[in-house]
């Protein structure tokens, strides 16, 4: 038995909301989807260094080799909440300024921007602390605490 991509990104899209991945599902279908959200999920277990589970993938398959922990893949799915905002906040279509006769349209959009941003950094510490978390309830036993070793 093995995990699949649509496990994780399942999980993934039941983080965040998103009406282009929507809309992507319902026009073309999960397997449009998936090949979108993909290198998210590539992103994610370069970043997911700490995991106790080979994180072996295969592309052609969209499946990992080994059954993935529910644990393991809700850190996958978190991970890539962080990968999906910074693509967000490169997005070159929204950091556009229309100028029109009113200053608030601007002001929107930076205002947007900025909290994309804030967003895009509690993410990032949130999966900084995670990763920690998992690192040490994982890697880390009372013996290692004992001894000063904390690795």
């Amino acid at each position: 038995m093995t995990t699949s991509l649509d496990e994780v990104c399942d999980l993934f899209l039941g983080r965040i909301t998103d009406y282009r991945l929507t809309t992507l599902y319902t026009t073309s279908g999960s397997g449009a989807l998936n090949t979108y959200l993909e290198p998210y999920l590539l992103d994610a277990i370069d970043e997911f260094d700490v995991c106790d589970q080979a994180l072996v993938y295969s592309t052609s398959t969209q499946t990992f080799s080994v059954t993935l922990t529910s644990i393991n893949k809700n850190m996958l799915s978190f991970i890539m909440v962080k990968y999906w905002l910074a693509k967000e906040i490169r997005d070159i279509n929204q950091m556009r300024l229309h100028l029109f006769d009113r200053d608030y349209k601007t002001f929107a959009e930076a205002n947007n921007l900025k909290t994309k941003i804030d967003l895009y950094t509690i993410t990032c510490e949130e999966v900084s602390n995670k990763l920690t978390s998992y690192g040490y309830k994982r890697w880390v036993t009372w013996d290692d605490w004992d001894d000063q070793d904390f690795r």
